[in-house]
């Protein structure tokens, strides 16, 4: 369940970098024909070919980053009956779910955590943590790689994409307004585009992102209520909320930044700090099982 933070983070960082290339060649000077005055349907164009740009190089190479940052291995052939379960149960679990086989991975942390990742639900990857085969027994391991495979078959990572490229669009665009409006209207500059334009829209599309950041974490906590029931259905209810009661009790140690919220284990946030959150509360995905469980 490590897909969003990983997917986010590459995405900005790939945002960045188209953003500091399309300056060095000049693509900005399409945006002002006038040269008092934004073409808003070009300037559209450009924002959205930036925005879902970053977000599509981002998924394209989130399994290759995934296991850079997470160091997860690949189990190509199995070495010990653990590995050997496994690859049978996601590939079971893989076949009930309607998607291909996904690669199977074990990743060094003594926190019980696991991800999936990949751009097609037939090609994806599924990881697990060494924490988790430690502190869980096999009903709970197999819980969580119910959830892991809802995840692909949900196609959670192409909604995500979808949804953080029109979110990139949108802030791309309103900086872009809001960096013309200081630099005409309030600095009165009336020949290209000054430094005024240039900081203020940095720093518009600063707040506009972390803004519109709290949408994608909204969408990524739905996507983690629908996974546990995907768990539950693939592996049993029970399995799935005594995997999640074992989360809560465990080792608390996050994954990398990059990966926070491709994790199954989300951070103890509440309050306002909630709406940044990639991870509802365990205690309320709990409650979410046990109101779905037939008494």
């Amino acid at each position: 369940m490590k897909r969003v933070a990983l997917f986010i983070a590459t995405n900005i960082a790939i945002l960045v970098v188209l953003l500091i290339v399309t300056s060095i060649l000049g693509v900005n000077n399409y945006l002002d024909e006038t040269g008092t005055g934004l073409n808003l349907t070009h300037l559209l164009i450009f924002a959205a070919i930036l925005g879902f740009g970053g977000s599509f190089i981002s998924l394209v190479i989130s399994k290759w980053m995934a296991k850079r940052l997470t160091g997860a291995k690949v189990i190509d052939r199995p070495n010990n009956e653990v590995e050997n379960w496994l690859l049978q149960t996601v590939r079971r679990q893989a076949s009930r779910a309607g998607i291909g086989m996904p690669e199977v991975a074990i990743f060094d942390s003594p926190a019980p955590n696991a991800f999936a990742t990949g751009m097609k639900r037939d090609a994806a990857l599924v990881a697990v943590s060494t924490g988790l085969l430690r502190n869980m027994n096999q009903d709970e391991v197999e819980a969580v790689l119910g959830h892991e495979v809802s995840h692909v078959a949900n196609g959670d990572m192409i909604t995500l994409t979808l949804i953080q490229g029109v979110v990139n669009t949108f802030v791309i665009f309103l900086s872009r307004i809001v960096g013309h409006f200081v630099d005409r209207v309030i600095l009165k500059n009336e020949e290209g585009h000054g430094i005024g334009f240039f900081v203020t829209t940095l720093v518009a599309q600063i707040v506009f992102g972390i803004l519109a950041s709290t949408i994608v974490m909204w969408f990524s906590r739905q996507r983690e209520f629908r996974a546990d029931a995907g768990g539950a259905q693939l592996a049993g209810s029970g399995k799935m909320i005594s995997a999640l009661e074992k989360l809560q009790k465990g080792i608390q140690e996050p994954l990398p930044d990059q990966m926070a919220s491709f994790g199954i284990n989300g951070k103890k946030d509440y309050g306002w700090k909630m709406l940044f959150m990639s991870h509802p509360p365990i205690e309320h995905r709990i409650e979410a099982l046990k109101r779905a469980t037939p008494q």
